[in-house]
């Protein structure tokens, strides 16, 4: 057979690398801000996952995070404020074979978007949530957030918040989530591994993102994420292994009556390493997830890492279902059939 005559087999298309993902509109954050380096992060991991672009959406509200859609290679929506888990549970319920993400701020999820936020983790909907906390209102110029510390003073607080801050960790579990990590944007290894957790995860997962402001609430993270600090100061949470931290591992968590916890330090006062607890991640019971989320960020280590995972069927699964029940129930009605369905009145 002449080469002109041989079958060829199509040629499988070439593997898509991070650059494919980038769009061709110009990132425009203050320069400096976090988000850069989270969609650097987002980027590399849906490379290293190979993500199909026209199987990926990306669904926003509003916010200095929620100009995310533009700037990723993929199916888009920029919505309103707040409203984006409501409209990712439409597009997941519509099309649950596309992988749908949420991209969204403190401001955005915790104030106006509440109720969207707890209600679409409640109900389990196959969606990524990435929530990117900089404890501060950015793109309306530095007013408090729903996150903000007590005391905070800012344009909208001149004399100090009074309010008591959300925490999201504990928000999300409270809230029934089968999926809560949290990571930190200059974090880049382990931000892109927490990402890789949450994209293999079937329903909703929450990822809280520690992202920096550098306009209006810089440092908001610097006590803990300082290269000159954070070995003392973040406890990574590995499914499996102790509560261990500090450059050299010799510092654990403990929790005194079972919920109280306190700094200890392998060899001293007859501590040894199988006193320290460890961390699953897989415990039915939310208490010690709910505990480590409970720290107090000043006296205690930061806790990142996924603080807890469960397997339960989704909404979307549950919604098909009734779907298809449904049409085999009624496949031998006419249009006429379901008019008539229920209560039917006769006008004279």
């Amino acid at each position: 057979m002449s080469p002109l005559t041989e079958s060829t087999p199509p040629a499988a298309n070439p593997p898509l690398s991070k650059k494919d993902y980038k769009s061709d509109q110009e990132v425009r954050w203050c320069p400096g801000c976090g988000d850069y380096a989270i969609l650097n992060s987002v980027q590399a991991t849906f490379a290293k996952l190979q993500k199909q672009l026209h199987e990926t959406v990306i669904i926003s509200g509003i916010g200095c995070s929620s100009r995310f859609p533009y700037y990723m290679e993929t199916y888009g929506f920029h919505t309103i404020h707040g409203r984006a888990p409501a409209i990712a549970t439409g597009t997941k319920i519509a099309n649950p074979a596309l992988d749908v993400w949420v991209v969204t701020g403190d401001g955005d999820a915790l104030s106006i978007g509440g109720n969207h936020f707890i209600h679409a983790i409640r109900r389990n909907v196959g969606i990524k949530i990435l929530l990117f906390n900089n404890r501060i209102y950015g793109l309306t110029k530095g007013q408090y957030s729903p996150t903000s510390e007590q005391g905070k003073v800012t344009k909208s607080t001149p004399y100090g918040s009074v309010d008591y801050p959300f925490d999201p960790i504990r928000l999300a579990i409270g809230a029934g989530a089968t999926f809560v990590a949290r990571s930190v944007d200059i974090f880049a290894p382990h931000l892109e591994h927490v990402l890789e957790r949450a994209a293999a995860h079937r329903g909703t997962a929450m990822v809280e993102i520690y992202q920096n402001c550098n306009i209006f609430n810089d440092g908001a993270w610097k006590h803990f994420t300082d290269k000159d600090v954070r070995d003392d100061r973040v406890l990574h949470l590995e499914h499996g292994k102790p509560l261990l931290f500090g450059k050299d591992k010799r510092k654990g968590i403990r929790f005194r009556d079972g919920f109280h916890p306190e700094i200890v330090t392998l060899g001293e006062d007859g501590v040894r390493e199988q006193d320290i607890p460890v961390y699953d991640e897989k415990d039915p019971s939310p208490t010690l997830a709910m505990a480590l989320a409970s720290m107090d960020e000043h006296k205690l280590p930061v806790p990142i890492g996924v603080f807890r995972v469960q397997d339960k069927p989704t909404f979307e699964e549950g919604v098909q279902a009734q779907v298809a029940q449904a049409r085999t129930k009624k496949a031998k009605e006419t249009l006429q059939d379901l008019l008539n369905a229920g209560e039917t009145w006769d006008v004279a």
